[in-house]
């Protein structure tokens, strides 16, 4: 199942934060608000994934259920938002959940997985990862050293959704061949693999950096306020996606030594 997941985010797409007929709302999103938002979902996120890494240590089989449960129900949940985004705000922390529960089973395992080597705390070593990552592209964003424009966001998009396709479509295969699809050079910890997972890592960031475009566009244009909730969500699938690279990344990194 770690083969696989990628949180695909289709909830950030440029038309949602520009279409002028629902724009200049009288109650509209804010930057300070949408900021305040990603910080509830990813403290929500926080606490479900450390319940959830402590059952899985204390009840392994339970924990594997319930990271199952999560992928499941975390991709339903966010096709549901997708589609119904004024119900960002009540499903956005039913996500929360749904992706704790995963985070928390994968972290424990591969946690447990690097026990006793230089990697051991590969779980803390990922989170830095992540917020540097974020960090660093909210920095370059903001300084306007990386730009987004049209070709950027037909580039990013692409690559994000056929990496989306390969995932699922890995997923799916592991079922009928699970020996194969875990033996692809893409999933091992030789230099192919250390590539891929380097990759996957450049194209979150990325995704983050239309993240906070689509933000700034919302506010911009005014957008209605339960759309602070909507871009809130759709960073938050981001970072997990990201958080998840950067443990594929320090496991490959230490099977390869």
């Amino acid at each position: 199942m770690s083969n696989w997941l990628r949180v695909n985010n289709p909830t950030m797409k440029e038309e949602i934060f520009t279409q002028s007929s629902i724009a200049t709302s009288v109650n509209p999103m804010t930057l300070s608000g949408t900021v305040a938002k990603t910080g509830l979902f990813l403290l929500s996120t926080v606490i479900f994934a450390a319940i959830s890494y402590a059952v899985t240590a204390a009840q392994p089989g339970i924990g594997m259920i319930a990271a199952i449960a999560g992928v499941i129900g975390g991709i339903v949940i966010a096709l549901i938002i997708n589609f119904k985004r004024e119900l960002a705000a009540p499903l956005g922390f039913v996500y929360t959940a749904f992706s704790g529960a995963f985070l928390g089973a994968i972290s424990f395992i591969y946690s447990m997985q690097m026990k006793g080597t230089q990697y051991a705390g590969i779980v803390p070593m990922a989170v830095m990862g992540t917020l540097i990552v974020f960090g660093v592209m909210l920095a370059l964003y903001a300084s306007r050293i990386i730009r987004v424009g049209q070709t950027f966001r037909t580039v990013v998009i692409g690559a994000t959704m056929a990496v989306g396709i390969f995932y699922l479509g890995s997923f799916a295969a592991s079922f009928i061949w699970p020996g194969a699809v875990a033996n692809l050079p893409v999933f091992s910890s030789g230099p192919i693999g250390i590539v891929f997972s380097l990759a996957m890592i450049v194209l979150a960031a990325m995704n983050l950096a239309l993240d906070f475009d689509l933000v700034e566009q919302g506010v911009e244009n005014r957008m209605p306020k339960h759309m602070e909730w909507f871009a809130a969500f759709g960073i938050l699938v981001t970072l997990v996606w990201l958080y998840i690279e950067m443990l594929r990344l320090i496991r490959k990194l230490a099977g390869n030594r």
